[in-house]
């Protein structure tokens, strides 16, 4: 029976520690040499695996000693059997002999044990080495790189190969703190495989190096998942670092997400002030046994502290126990950087960053012949900070060594967390640049790009290397005939890559990402007039026929006719985008501090763009560039005028009611006269929170409504989100002076953006609303934990905890922290709020596992009404029936309409962007 037949059948046992194993043996530095390394200098005292060829009997003796306590899988004595770790001791030379002995040791222990009942599995066990692709060990320098990727697959390869060679069943690639070195290994793997034509499971198995369920390279474990999602992995879990009981909740996560099976080899327990391990075997048993019964596991085992004393008790725990079912793999694209970004319908459409490419930059350009990296970063930075959800970079100059200049930059963006969490767009025209970038981010990313245009062997060729290096990529309309500039030859070019792509190579389609061409219209050419309609017709016709690929464009191409005009160009880029995204384009290479929106339009030029980017007229250019010339004319007349017309024009929207002017303002993200409007607002309203609860949330709910319909994106509504922060801490003056001295505590609120979110300024409006109504609010951010919301929910004995989120994920981990809450026997009410959030979702998913009140609230001005109610003994009891009466009512209209999907966030989206909670 094979491994894989057997995993389907029950929980199987993992081996304890080797180290710790050894530890026993009380070895001398003369057991370490033997008489093979009698001339080796240094020390080599505490190097076990060169135990496997001068003390194969203790190795032995321990497989055998694991076996008999019951272990199906035991792991060869391998963990830093590589050139890199073994550099260290001066015995790289022996690398090769040391794996191979490793793996023979171990496959006769398993094969003395196996028996037709009990088959007995060799797990090559693959460590993380010494070193970090990610990281650099000098301060000083944050573009070094102690080891490259190169380096590392290669010492990876060799040792792989011995252990293939040897006979083991699957290869264990453990202790991962450094996805890129992860990567490596499986890149490794995969050679190593080739080079022996043998096949085995491939098991990863990650460290988590604090609290916060991160990577010591600071990748999130959904981005993890996101960054080896290419390989054929066999199981994905989590070792080391922690005991059982902590390691749980981001075994959780991982068995709710990752779609494989789930090993799990804690330590036993947290180590003492000494650095010992005190947790009995029966105590780390009771927690393992939580893993089991809770369906989160396929194999077991033990790490730092463990001996076959605490493998012995795992038998008796999984015996009769049905194992964990993986979950079905998503269908969406899945990139990362520190940070998960799941491609969905609802998120409307992604940014790609363009200001970090030479050619399309003076400034960039500048900076980077400068070596001014420093102020380069700065441009990186600014666009997440303006909404780009992914960041395009591009150093092909004639002037530049563009593959020496992308690596040098994407190893500076890892050291940049602020950066580093979103992923990266890898864009070039040279084949060994995208090479290089690649071998430089550990979370996934996308290629841009390749195409048709030099043939179908080199395609393949090139896609099959970005497929086992981890990304997604770009494919352009070229082929041998040249770029496909009519509808018939984008849709031709594109069903024929993709083709190649998916039947060929493997792709993942949700990894496939399309682009059709953008280009520029209003050329004075009769042909070009129909490449936006094209492009856009080609949009929908690969939606609707080549499932799971996605449509990207760089959208800058579109007004090149207009260079020089920004806002015409910005204006076309607003209406082309508009109807592009309706068809199924749902992401582009933009500006994302772009301020022209589709509906600041007037009537007049919105007619004359739509007349040239859906060619409704011939003389369509003609009268653009007229209208262009004319508004040009007249900003230089009203320039020479002193600028006087220009400010009166400029200043149009000041003319309006406050209550407008605060709108248009956070509509465009203009900061520049709140200090004045909020005076007025001041002089006009009772108190400052009336001015949140009343024009500030009137302003962001158009907001909403804006985004929703398609007619703004993502980084303008972060745009808006900021100046909404800023009118807040304009107005914390005179909340603060508002509040009545020695005002006795209304009752202490806990809030917190869930785990995988990081938006908060609904959550700090929150906080100030309630603050203001005498509340005392404990705020925990953002990337909160369920453990963390429970275990300070119980701390600061709270009356209510208030949960928010932006994202789609938020959703199900609010679900999750509701659970846990119930399994704390926590009677705390539930605050839910956010732009994904709805009183559907709150009925059907949170309401059931939670005992406790939960309550759906649309935005801000809410919050403080329902803590009053639910503050109130004599109110509460009321309320929760309402409550109650509420919730069933949800559930029974969706009953009724089974057909429909209960609520989609496009509808929520256009009812309302609650930003207010998320």
């Amino acid at each position: 029976m094979t491994l894989q037949e057997l995993v389907r059948r029950r929980i199987l046992i993992l081996d304890g520690a080797m180290g710790t194993m050894i530890q026993q043996y009380n070895l001398t530095e003369a057991d370490f040499r033997g008489e093979i390394f009698q001339d080796i200098p240094g020390q080599l005292k505490g190097d076990n695996d060169l135990l496997c060829l001068t003390r194969p009997d203790i190795v032995s003796d321990i497989h055998r000693k694991y076996l008999a306590a019951g272990a199906d899988i035991i792991e060869t004595n391998s963990f830093n059997a590589t050139r890199v770790s073994q550099a260290d001791y001066h015995v790289e030379h022996c690398v090769r002999d040391v794996n191979l002995a490793a793996a023979r040791l171990a496959r006769e222990a398993a094969d003395a044990f196996s028996t037709a009942e009990k088959p007995r599995f060799v797990a090559g066990s693959v460590g993380p080495t010494n070193k970090t692709c990610s990281m650099s060990p000098d301060v000083s320098n944050p573009a070094y790189r102690a080891l490259t990727f190169d380096d590392l697959a290669d010492a990876y390869r060799e040792q792989m190969a011995a252990l293939l060679e040897g006979g083991v069943d699957a290869l264990l690639i453990e202790t991962i703190f450094d996805t890129l070195n992860a990567k490596a290994a499986l890149y490794a793997a995969g050679q190593a495989m080739d080079d022996t034509g043998r096949r085995v499971p491939l098991m990863l198995s990650v460290t988590v190096s604090d609290t916060a369920g991160r990577t010591l390279s600071g990748q999130t474990l959904d981005a993890f998942l996101a960054s080896v999602q290419h390989a054929d992995i066999f199981s994905v879990g989590l070792n080391c670092s922690f005991g059982a009981r902590q390691l749980k909740p981001f075994l959780e996560q991982l068995a709710a997400r990752a779609p494989y099976y789930i090993s799990a080899y804690p330590n036993a327990g947290l180590p003492n002030s000494l650095g010992q391990y005190d947790q009995t075997p029966d105590e780390m048993a009771r927690e393992v046994g939580e893993y089991v019964s809770e369906g989160l596991v396929n194999i077991i085992g033990g790490c730092c502290g463990t001996t076959e004393e605490y493998i012995a008790r795992f038998p008796a725990l999984v015996e009769g126990v049905a194992p964990h079912v993986p979950v079905a793999p998503s269908e969406h694209l899945w990139l990362s950087g520190l940070e998960l970004l799941e491609v969905k319908p609802e998120n409307n459409f992604i940014n790609v960053g363009e200001r970090c490419n030479v050619a399309g930059s003076r400034k960039f350009l500048r900076l980077i012949n400068e070596k001014n990296y420093e102020e380069a970063l700065g441009i990186a930075r600014r666009q997440v900070e303006d909404g780009a959800q992914v960041i395009d970079i591009n150093m092909d100059d004639g002037l530049l060594d563009a593959r020496q200049e992308m690596t040098t930059f994407l190893n500076l963006i890892a050291s940049e967390p602020e950066i580093a969490r979103v992923p990266v767009m890898i864009d070039s025209s040279k084949w060994d640049v995208i090479v290089a970038g690649l071998k430089c981010v550990q979370g996934k990313a996308i290629v841009n790009s390749i195409s048709l245009k030099e043939g179908e062997a080199l395609f393949l060729e090139h896609a099959r290397l970005i497929r086992r290096l981890g990304a997604a990529v770009v494919v352009m309309a070229f082929d041998e005939q040249g770029q496909a500039d009519t509808y018939e030859r984008r849709i031709a070019v594109c069903q024929r890559a993709y083709r190649l792509l998916v039947d060929e190579v493997g792709f993942r389609p949700s990894d496939i990402i399309f682009d059709p061409n953008v280009l520029a219209v209003a050329t004075g050419m009769e042909e070009h007039n129909n490449y936006a309609v094209d492009f856009i017709r080609a949009t929908g016709w690969i939606r609707r026929n080549l499932p799971g690929a996605h449509v990207s464009g760089g959208v800058s191409n579109l007004s090149f006719s207009f260079r020089g005009n920004n806002y015409i160009r910005e204006a076309m880029h607003a209406v082309f985008l508009y109807h592009a995204i309706r068809e199924g384009m749902d992401m582009g290479i933009v500006n994302p501090a772009s301020s022209v929106l589709y509906t600041d339009l007037p009537a007049d030029v919105l007619e004359r763009i739509e007349d040239v980017v859906l060619n409704r007229r011939p003389d369509a250019a003609e009268r653009l560039i007229e209208m262009a010339e004319r508004l040009k004319a007249e900003k230089e007349a009203e320039k020479a005028a002193g600028g006087a017309a220009s400010v009166s024009a400029h200043l149009a929207w000041r003319d309006g009611t406050l209550e407008e002017r605060l709108t248009y303002a956070l509509t465009k993200g203009i900061a520049d006269y709140l200090e004045e409007d909020l005076a007025e607002a001041l002089a006009k309203y009772p108190k400052a929170v009336d001015i949140i609860e009343g024009p500030l949330m009137a302003g962001m709910n158009h907001v909403g409504d804006l985004f929703g319909a398609g007619k703004m994106f993502l980084p303008q509504v972060v745009k808006t989100a900021r100046t909404m922060k800023k009118a807040v801490a304009i107005l914390q003056p005179a909340i603060e002076a508002e509040k009545p001295e020695g005002m006795a505590s209304a009752g202490r609120v806990l809030l917190a953006t869930v785990k995988g979110d990081v938006h908060d300024i609904g959550k700090n409006i929150v906080s100030v609303v309630m603050a203001c109504n005498g509340y005392e609010v404990i705020d925990l951010g953002v990337m909160v934990p369920a453990e963390t919301i429970v275990q300070r929910a119980i701390a600061e004995k709270v009356d209510m905890i208030g949960l928010s989120g932006l994202i789609t994920p938020s959703l199900d981990e609010m679900v999750h922290v509701a659970s846990e809450l119930e399994k704390a026997g926590l009677d705390i009410p539930l605050l839910i709020g956010g732009a994904t959030t709805s009183a559907l979702h709150t009925a059907l998913k949170i309401v059931p596992v939670y005992h406790a009140p939960v309550v759906y609230l649309k935005d801000a001005s809410q919050n403080a009404a329902v803590a009053a109610r639910l503050m109130n003994p004599r109110q509460k009891e009321s309320f929760v029936r309402e409550l109650d009466e509420e919730h069933r009512s949800q559930v029974a209209r969706s009953a009724a309409r089974p057909q429909e999907k209960p609520v989609s966030l496009d509808e929520a989206r256009r009812n309302r962007l609650d930003l207010f909670g998320g």
